[in-house]
């Protein structure tokens, strides 16, 4: 199976933030924009393995600033690395004001998806081709985030995590 480029898999997803999709405060719910955000990663891991794809995992979501009523979601997913049957996408997301016309950070994570065969079962995905600095930084860190996940869903022993005891190592 040959590889493919991360840039091939990246994606953009835009919404509107509506009186439904806030909280008594009037900024986004954050489910509403974990919501999104899955919807963002999933495309963005079909394009990758052209397949049908589920959520495995999700790492950390901190919310750094809301985003308000009215304004705009921007949401960023790519593929970082590719392993077995499983990727990673890294999703940033900021808000835009349009009436004071500026954009803010809102929040970044980690997705982790599972392609699937027509059974349903996990299928095997192209490798992930990093090109540019950035991309072979997210590549590079993408084994010690996966060894990580794997430590806390216990499908992994600390002792086996390889790249992650090299990190700590005097």
């Amino acid at each position: 199976m040959e590889g493919k480029k991360a840039i091939e898999s990246f994606a953009i997803m835009n919404e509107l933030v509506l009186p439904n999709d806030t909280n008594s405060f009037g900024n986004l719910m954050g489910g509403r924009l974990m919501y999104w955000m899955d919807i963002a990663a999933s495309i963005s891991a079909s394009k990758h393995c052209n397949a049908p794809c589920m959520t495995a995992s999700v790492d950390n979501i901190s919310f750094k600033n809301p985003i308000k009523l009215g304004n705009i979601v921007h949401i960023e997913a790519k593929i970082t690395r590719a392993f077995n049957t499983s990727m990673e996408i890294y999703l940033k997301v900021w808000g835009e004001d349009t009436l004071h016309q500026y954009q803010y950070e809102s929040n970044e994570a980690y997705f982790t998806f599972v392609a699937l065969d027509p059974n349903r079962k996990p299928r095997p995905v192209p490798a992930v081709i990093p090109e540019t600095k950035e991309e072979v930084m997210m590549f590079d860190g993408a084994l010690r985030r996966r060894q990580l996940r794997l430590i806390l869903a216990g499908k992994l022993k600390p002792d086996d995590a390889s790249e992650l005891k090299a990190l700590f190592k005097f």
